[in-house]
């Protein structure tokens, strides 16, 4: 892991591994970089990953620059300290908003977008869902427990070993005295809450902003925050549009399903 210090004094955590075309990976609204360590074996080229601020190894900055527009800034500032023109994104749930807001802000430097799990409309049921857990720490004292509580709260997920709910414990939480601690800074919970009493914005021209770029969609099929209905407007503004539905999965696959692999690897050969 390595960091770049923005202007703002903001410390981020980065990795930047392998060679040729390059993808930036952007994790969920929670998550950190650690979201992509199933997807990687199937991703070829320069792989770049990297921690919100607020979260894993990047600084606590506080809820007012917990924003999509702050993320995506930082995310050029990143590409531009490594010195890489145009790449391609990988974007998990939040991260494909900030991707899509990217090709909006920066459309010369964008090569193509994966959605992971994210569309143009947001479900209310998944952000509310979302919302009853955010910024708090896990009731569970120890990992074992913690991906036992993990399983059983997964709803829409079906047939996921147990050794896999253990792998998403040991990410998305660590050891403190009182027993575990989220990743990422509690505050990001009154960024998530405001942003939820906020009316809801039009993200559909940041969608057709992409209309000219390979792009490809995973989606659980059963996720609450990704619909049917939104996913067929998607494939009807972008008929070239590379689809995944992937099964026993809800919001979000973990990547490295049959189907989300084939998704990764149309999409990589459609950046070529």
């Amino acid at each position: 892991m390595k960091h770049l210090t923005l202007p703002d004094g903001t410390r981020l955590a980065y990795a930047d591994q392998g060679q040729g075309t390059p993808i930036l990976c952007l994790a969920g609204l929670t998550r950190t970089m650690a979201d992509f360590t199933y997807a990687k074996p199937h991703l070829g080229g320069r792989i770049i990953r990297m921690d919100y601020r607020g979260r894993g190894g990047s600084s606590w900055t506080g809820a007012a620059t917990y924003s999509v527009g702050q993320e995506a800034q930082d995310a050029l500032a990143l590409m531009d300290h490594l010195g890489v023109k145009r790449f391609a994104v990988l974007g998990t749930s939040r991260g494909g908003l900030i991707a899509m807001l990217l090709a909006h802000l920066a459309p010369g430097r964008l090569l193509g977008l994966c959605l992971n799990d994210i569309g143009p409309v947001i479900e209310r049921a998944g952000l509310e869902r979302i919302a009853t857990y955010i910024g708090r720490n896990p009731a569970a004292k120890t990992f074992a427990e913690y991906a036992i509580a993990l399983a059983q709260n997964a709803q829409g997920f079906v047939n996921v070993p147990a050794a896999r709910w253990m792998e998403e414990a040991q990410k998305h939480a660590k050891p403190a005295a009182e027993g575990l601690q989220i990743t990422y800074d509690p505050a990001l919970r009154d960024s998530f809450m405001a942003s939820m009493a906020a009316p809801a914005s039009n993200a559909w021209p940041l969608f057709d902003a992409c209309a000219e770029l390979p792009m490809a969609v995973i989606r659980g099929e059963n996720s609450d925050l990704l619909s049917v209905a939104t996913v067929a407007e998607m494939a009807s503004r972008h008929p070239r549009l590379i689809l995944a539905n992937v099964a026993d999965r809800a919001h979000v696959p973990f990547l490295d399903e049959p189907e989300s692999v084939a998704a990764l690897v149309a999409f990589q050969r459609a950046l070529l």
